[in-house]
């Protein structure tokens, strides 16, 4: 599971078995994880996250939207 990016109490991760599904990030913090689609950005699941938190996220993922996209492809299209 290797980390992309570290903001704030966030970890945005992604599982090797993820390589079949489209571009997405899994974000964490303590036992919460929530998915997030990358192209358009989309929330997929949640567990744990209050949805205040969530919409913070989600600008997190925004934010760092080519960062993470490029991430994925390096990491799935080898």
């Amino acid at each position: 599971m290797p980390t992309v990016l570290r903001d704030g109490p966030y970890s945005f991760v992604f599982f090797s078995s993820d390589r079949s599904e489209p571009p997405h990030i899994h974000v964490k913090r303590d036992r919460d994880i929530v998915k997030f689609w990358l192209l358009p950005i989309e929330l997929a699941c949640n567990h744990g996250f209050a949805t205040a938190e969530l919409n913070d996220i989600e600008r997190l993922v925004l934010k760092h939207q080519q960062t993470l996209s490029e991430a994925w492809h390096e990491n799935f299209d080898a």
